[in-house]
This record gives structure tokens, C-alpha cells and sequence, in this order.
């Protein structure tokens, strides 16, 4: 409360109506509360299990209310919503498989990877397999190569995989229902089903994505863990009940538009949210700050009236965390605290050698067909125990890449290039990067993983991960850091050194220059 006190103590009535930043959000992640890996057990739009119905305050029970915040929330989104190229597709395509799919694309895409980030990877890829049947018949490695960068590479594997199914099984008719996605297509969970079937063939179902939890729970002051299973549920029984039945797939990009753009984690842009009369975080932030107005001004105070539920209700904020006034809208959500990833090492060794037209080659090797980064191509890639020596380091590496061009490597041979840092979701790996270069060809075995030698253009077109582009990178860079001359401070031979009284012509001279008196010739 003091926070607010000391900011209202010198803002402005039209600061009084905000404590929010002006901060418009450029970009956008979507994230699913279903997992990456599988999808929900539960079928989309299946009955919840019987359980006692929260208070009335996290409800939207009074039916002029919901159609008032259907009308204000779509009116909003046919003003302001962005030119996206998914969004096109799903307007103008009249072929219903390819609308399901044009959209089934997007969705995927867009799990936890930016929008922006999105659009020209998705550009590419309805580009060059604009149906299932196109996408059905590419090869994973088609898949990987223009997947590359976008990161969970998995999902392009399962996205092609669940197409063959569509082709093979289903005839090339996509299923119409989120409750048929969700069972039929592999991969496709409870979110990623409402999303195709309510935006591309109109079925009244809701949507729950990291945009969604966080505007609801905000619109109904839901502070407990909203990542848990129980308040996920209420959540979707939530997001049903509000889904507008005549533009149900338009309502639902509505609701995560507003939380990528204006219901946003940080410094929410509450003066201009559509439905802030429906929030009932922003009418607290409202009531304290008239409260702490009227004080400030000696005004005797009324009794805040803060509509806390009574008991221990399982949707409100927790005891030991409670409302705190210096975060206004954004007490909510709340969510447990993430697990730190866990810490690899990686020693990696960008092998070179001169191709036939004297420009550099590099051997790249396919990584294996499950695991991370599954089907990618790599260096010469091994894993480190935490507490290794360098010694010990360079050894084993060299063991590692005897067996790949098929004689003795020396430790000692190895340059050191440097360490390389990528952040995975639940991995923080370090490559510790050496570089050799091979004076003659070898022969590599064919026993062993796929591998071959490429360019750099062939590297970059190649599968290979964001981190594998940061190794070479950093190999590049200390490649041209060797080869660059040492710049000193010589002056080039023949010139001659300007003196006070030899300014070039033209040059401006100083002022203590112009003032002293001309020498006598």
C-alpha cells in the first residue's frame, strides 16, 4: 500500500486511473498448457469431473455480462487485430482440409516460439507443401532442413507424421471436431484441437493457451497456481462458457490477441484493454487507488471494499502470497516456481578441410533418430562430465574423433576455440569448441552415423540447430582474428607528420593556430 500511496501522492488523476507502463508488447510466444511431448489425456470439450463450483466472484454466472464481454472483446478485434498470414488462410480458403490445415500449421508452429519469429518460417513452409498430401510426401530430412531454427524441432516430425496419418488413414479429409482431433491426429492435444476446430470450421469450443490463463485469471482474480491441473480445468470451463457460438473462432483469437498485445505479463496496457469493466483485477487496482485518493486529501476514508473470498477458497490468491499493491493487475497469475535447467557440457570439434575449389569444408554428422534435437546434422559432437579437466577433455575428444576419420588424433593437435553457451528449455549447454584441420581426404566409415562434408552455404541449408550456427560462428570469428594483420600505430611510410604550422590545405585550423603570428619566410 505505501507504494501506492507514494505514487498517488504526485501523479495525475490520469495516472491515478492506471499504474500500468506504456510499454506495448512488439511480440508475442504462445504457450500451451498442454505438453510438447503428448497431449492431454482429456478429450477436448469432455465433461469435467464432478468437483464443488467456486465462488461466485471466479465465474462468469450473470449472461448480460458474457454477452457484453463478447460484443466489446470482438468489436476490439475486428479494429485492431494484426494482418497475420495464418489468419488470411483461415478467412479465404474455402477447401476445408486446407483450411484445417493451414491452420493446424500455424498452431504448431507457434508453440513457444515468438510471432514474428513465426511468420516467415510459416511463409516458407505453406510455400512448399501448401496441403497434407504435399507434406506427406516430403522426407523428414525436407522437414528438419526447413525447420531449422525454429527450435522443439520434434514438433516438424510429429506435424508430418500426423499428415501421413490424415492421407494414409482418413483419406486427406481432415476431422472436423476438436473432439476427433484431439484423438485421431497424433500430437494434437486439447488446445491445438479447440484452435483448428473453432477457427477453421466453427465449432463453439473454447481455447486455453499462456495468452488465455493469463487474461482470465486477471478477469476473475485466479491466484492460485495456474499451472495446475485443477485451475487449468476451471480455466476451460471458463473459456467455454464465454466462447461467442456465431464467431467462435474469432472469439477465440480475440482473447489471445488481447493477452499478446494488451493483457500482457508485464506493464499491461489497461486503459485500452476492451473489457476492462469485466475485470475485476483492474476494479481492485481502482478501488485502492481512490481509497488511498480520499485519504491523501483528508477525506474520511470509506472501507475498502476488497472482495476476497471467505475461507480457503482454491482459486484465490494463497495466504503466503498475498495481494500486493505495487504489482496491481499483475498479482495475477501466479505460477510455481520453475525448475532450473540442468547444466551440460558438450565438447564439439568443427573438422575442416579444403574442398577441390580451395574454399573451406566442414564434416557434419546426423544426430540420432529420437532424443534432442533428433535427425539434426552436428559436428563432431561428445558429452562432458561437469568436473573434467582440459586434459582430460582434449583426450577424449580425440579418442571420439579417431573413430570418425579413422586414425590417431593428437589431444595436443586440437585448437581450443572457445565455449559457446545455448539455452534449451530445460538444458543450459555449454560447447567447448575446438577446431582441427585435416591436411589430407580421409575415409569415413560407413558404420558409423550418417555424416558428409559441406560448405558453408551446404552447412546453413542443412538441418542444423541454432547452437551448431553458433559454433561455426565462433569459429569463423576466431578464424578471422588469426588471419587479419596487427594493427599498429605507425604512420604509413612517406607521410609526414602535421605540425602546428603544416595544416593540410583545407584543414580547420585550431583556434591557438589562428591566433599566432605568421613566420617569416
Amino acid at each position: 500500500m505505501w507504494g501506492v500511496l507514494s505514487a498517488a501522492r504526485t501523479a495525475s488523476p490520469g495516472r491515478l486511473r492506471c499504474l500500468l507502463g506504456p510499454c506495448r508488447a512488439r511480440y508475442s510466444v504462445r504457450f500451451h498448457p498442454e505438453p510438447l511431448s503428448r497431449a492431454r489425456a482429456s478429450p477436448a470439450g469432455a465433461p469435467a469431473a464432478a468437483r464443488a463450483p467456486p465462488p461466485a466472484r471466479h465465474l462468469f454466472s450473470d449472461p448480460a455480462e458474457v454477452e457484453a464481454l463478447r460484443g466489446n472483446l470482438l468489436s476490439w478485434y475486428d479494429r485492431c487485430k494484426r494482418d497475420l498470414p495464418w489468419r488470411a488462410l483461415a478467412a479465404t480458403e474455402p477447401d476445408a482440409d486446407r483450411r484445417g490445415y493451414a491452420v493446424w500449421v500455424s498452431e504448431i508452429m507457434l508453440q513457444q516460439t515468438q510471432v514474428a519469429t513465426v511468420i516467415d518460417y510459416y511463409k516458407r513452409w505453406m510455400q512448399k507443401w501448401p496441403t497434407l498430401q504435399a507434406l506427406a510426401q516430403a522426407s523428414l530430412e525436407e522437414v528438419n532442413e526447413l525447420w531449422a531454427g525454429l527450435g522443439y524441432y520434434s514438433r516438424g516430425k510429429r506435424l508430418q507424421e500426423a499428415a501421413r496419418k490424415v492421407v494414409s488413414e482418413l483419406a486427406g479429409r481432415m476431422p472436423r471436431t476438436a473432439e476427433d482431433l484431439q484423438k485421431l491426429l497424433p500430437g494434437v492435444g486439447r488446445y491445438t484441437a479447440g484452435a483448428i476446430a473453432s477457427i477453421s470450421y466453427g465449432q463453439a469450443t473454447g481455447v486455453v493457451d499462456g495468452n488465455v490463463i493469463r487474461v482470465l485469471c486477471r478477469l476473475r482474480c485466479i491466484g492460485a497456481d495456474s499451472s495446475s491441473p485443477a485451475v487449468i480445468d476451471r480455466l476451460w470451463d471458463m473459456a467455454n462458457v464465454l466462447v461467442d457460438s456465431s464467431r467462435p473462432g474469432d472469439f477465440n483469437q480475440a482473447l489471445m490477441e488481447l493477452g499478446a498485445t494488451v493483457c500482457v505479463p508485464k506493464a499491461p496496457l489497461c486503459g485500452e484493454c476492451p473489457v476492462k469493466q469485466h475485470c475485476q483485477a483492474w476494479r481492485r487496482v481502482e478501488k485502492e487507488l481512490a481509497f488511498a485518493s480520499q485519504k491523501l486529501f483528508g477525506k474520511p476514508p470509506p472501507v475498502p471494499d476488497v472482495e476476497d473470498c471467505v475461507g480457503d477458497c482454491p482459486l484465490c490468491l494463497p495466504a503466503t502470497e498475498p495481494w500486493d499493491s505495487s504489482l496491481g493487475v499483475t498479482n495475477f497469475p501466479r505460477k510455481a516456481a520453475k525448475k532450473p535447467p540442468r547444466a551440460m557440457r558438450t565438447a564439439t570439434c568443427v573438422l575442416e578441410r579444403r574442398g577441390c575449389h580451395g574454399a573451406p569444408e566442414y564434416l557434419i554428422v546426423q544426430r540420432p533418430s529420437s532424443g534432442l534435437l533428433a535427425g539434426l546434422w552436428e559436428f563432431p559432437s561428445l558429452p562432458l562430465a561437469q568436473d573434467l579437466q582440459e586434459k582430460k577433455e582434449r583426450e577424449e575428444l580425440a579418442d571420439h574423433l579417431q573413430a570418425w576419420i579413422g586414425r590417431p588424433v593428437a589431444a595436443k593437435g586440437l585448437q581450443f576455440i572457445g565455449e559457446v553457451i545455448h539455452i534449451f528449455s530445460h538444458i543450459h549447454q555449454t560447447y567447448v569448441v575446438y577446431s582441427l584441420h585435416l591436411d589430407r581426404d580421409v575415409t569415413l566409415d560407413p558404420a558409423l552415423s550418417p555424416s558428409r562434408w559441406v560448405t558453408e552455404d551446404e552447412f546453413h541449408a542443412s538441418a542444423v540447430s541454432t547452437a551448431m550456427k553458433k559454433v561455426l560462428k565462433a569459429h569463423e570469428k576466431q578464424r578471422r582474428k588469426e588471419s587479419s594483420p596487427v594493427k599498429g600505430s605507425k604512420r604509413k611510410r612517406g607521410t609526414k607528420a602535421q605540425g602546428a604550422g603544416s595544416a593540410c590545405p583545407g584543414a580547420q585550423l585550431s583556434l591557438r593556430a589562428f591566433l599566432r603570428a605568421p613566420t617569416a619566410p
